[in-house]
């Protein structure tokens, strides 16, 4: 613990102490030495003129009432790992999806490297020592400021959305609801005013997005959970189906510590395999997946969605023959 960090910590605790506190106390809390502890006290009244008295009938050290108001240190004051955690957020803020928040992130990165220098923590190190590895990621569009900005007022959105699957693009007014990352990348929860639905876009296809003064329509988070977390992945909508995925012993050691799907169910077999159940309402994302774990999972039910799987596979195997 360092000198910053014992300041902040004996702040509070006087703070939070209606008695005066026994130096034996503080140099517990503080796991320093009673010579450090006089130096820290001497050093809060010295530089940051905090109106610590020692109170010799309770053989103790409190804030004296009698200056009047609380005292609290001056500006916005963080110990050393609170502000090694807020350097964490932007690192992985700004490796998620580089430059996305930089304009807006930059004076809160100056502002902590700052901080750190001050307190000798050395900030600039910490950025080498986080790796973030995205896979398949893709950019989260130019429009992902407007939309972000329409999520925090409230506000209906105009946006022209591309369509992969049918290869258009169609103009739709929506009122945003929520930003969604998924799998390295950007998502916007929303309700359709062309579909009369909730639906999830994309960020990436929305080529234009032009905020309107129009209150957006307001959805419960009761409902938006309800609705968003019942089937597997991130086009979920109400449940349709329960897949049963058997997972060999050896690969059950890796998915028995894994969560698919919030309301999974999970069972260990006599032979050591592994069944794990998870509602659904559309197969391609979870077909992905189960393709992903190769000849270590087999699909049980339902038959449609092992039918599904059977003729992706056989149409690899035309390709690989």
């Amino acid at each position: 613990m360092d000198r910053f960090d014992r300041i902040f910590d004996l702040h509070k605790l006087l703070s939070a102490s209606r008695h005066p506190v026994p130096r034996q106390r503080i140099e517990q809390e503080l796991e320093c030495s009673r010579a450090t502890a006089k130096r820290i006290i001497e050093a809060m009244r010295l530089y940051l003129n905090a109106p610590i008295k020692y109170d010799r009938q309770r053989n103790g050290y409190c804030y004296d009432p009698e200056e009047g108001e609380m005292f609290e240190l001056p500006g916005v004051w963080f110990n050393a790992s609170e502000l090694f955690a807020l350097l964490s957020v932007q690192q992985l803020l700004s490796e998620v999806h580089p430059g996305l928040l930089e304009r807006q992130l930059s004076p809160l990165k100056e502002r902590i490297d700052e901080l750190l220098k001050a307190q000798h923590a050395g900030g600039n190190e910490l950025n080498s020592r986080i790796r973030i590895l995205r896979a398949a990621s893709r950019p989260a569009g130019e429009s992902f400021q407007a939309v972000a900005g329409a999520v925090a007022r409230q506000k209906r959105l105009l946006i022209d959305h591309y369509n992969r699957s049918r290869d258009e693009t169609i103009r739709r007014e929506i009122s945003p609801l929520r930003l969604v990352h998924y799998r390295d990348n950007w998502y916007l929860d929303a309700w359709c005013h062309l579909r009369e639905g909730l639906r999830t876009f994309s960020l990436d296809v929305i080529s234009r997005a032009t905020p309107t003064e129009e209150p957006a329509r307001l959805i419960s988070e009761s409902t938006l959970d309800d609705y968003y977390t019942s089937a597997y992945g991130i086009f979920s909508g109400d449940p349709k189906e329960t897949a049963v995925l058997r997972f060999t012993p050896q690969r059950a050691r890796w998915i028995a510590a894994e969560q698919w799907h919030p309301r999974q169910q999970s069972r260990w077999l006599d032979d050591g395999s592994y069944e794990l159940s998870i509602p659904y309402s559309q197969s391609p994302e979870l077909i992905s997946d189960i393709l992903k774990q190769g000849p270590d999972v087999e699909v049980m039910a339902p038959a449609s969605l092992r039918r599904e799987v059977i003729q992706r596979l056989l149409k690899m195997n035309e390709i690989y023959q």
